[in-house]
């Protein structure tokens, strides 16, 4: 008898490389891919783009946003000059070094990041570059369009279901992750289902 292979569950995620809690939650999904067969596809999207318009944001949030940008713009570049199989790899490159080492040199970020996964360094200057925002916009609203406005960066979907976050600290692994996973998604995919939450009692643990 042969034996009859599974096809991988598609998964999207959309990220904004500086976003604690879309790491966090990127770990997890990292976690679950192995142990439920997922075919993640990973797009960038922007909190910068996300508060363009907002006015109550703090004095450093709003220091924060640019920086932030200049790494989506290089997101977005990279994704339409080296395709969607650099994506993730720039991402992991770039998250270990704003999260877990705690880093803000976003100069040295980047270009560390492109050598140690072996693009281009020029590729930098879109960092600065608007070239790309019409695809960077473009991204961020096709996953930001499928959860609201009123939430933010990770946005995870699966098929004709999406949904924000979770928002989780520190990640779980093993069969942990995966029950997680399963709740989650049996929560998403209930068209009358819209919110669970409580209040955050710590910060992103990383590990």
């Amino acid at each position: 008898m042969t034996e009859t292979r599974k096809t991988p569950i598609a998964v999207d995620f959309w990220f904004d490389p500086s976003c604690p809690w879309a790491w966090m939650t990127s770990r997890w999904l990292d976690e679950v891919a192995m142990l439920r067969d997922l075919e993640v596809r990973w797009h960038v999207m922007s909190l910068a783009v996300l508060n363009e318009n907002a006015t109550d944001l703090s004095e450093s949030y709003r220091v924060f946003l640019p920086r932030a940008l200049r790494y989506t713009r290089l997101v977005a570049a990279v994704t339409e000059l080296h395709g969607q199989t650099a994506v993730k790899s720039l991402y992991d490159a770039l998250g270990t070094r704003i999260h877990p080492d705690d880093r803000e040199d976003v100069d040295s970020i980047i270009a560390e990041s492109l050598a140690e996964i072996g693009l281009p360094a020029s590729l930098a200057s879109f960092a600065d570059s608007d070239d790309y925002d019409p695809q960077m916009r473009a991204s961020h609203f096709d996953g930001i369009d499928r959860v609201g406005q009123d939430v933010g960066t990770p946005v995870i979907a699966i098929g004709d279901y999406a949904f924000f976050g979770p928002v989780l600290s520190p990640a779980p692994k093993g069969e942990q992750a995966a029950r997680l996973w399963d709740g989650v998604v049996a929560l998403a995919s209930y068209d009358g289902f819209f919110e669970i939450k409580r209040s955050r009692t710590r910060g992103p643990i990383f590990d």
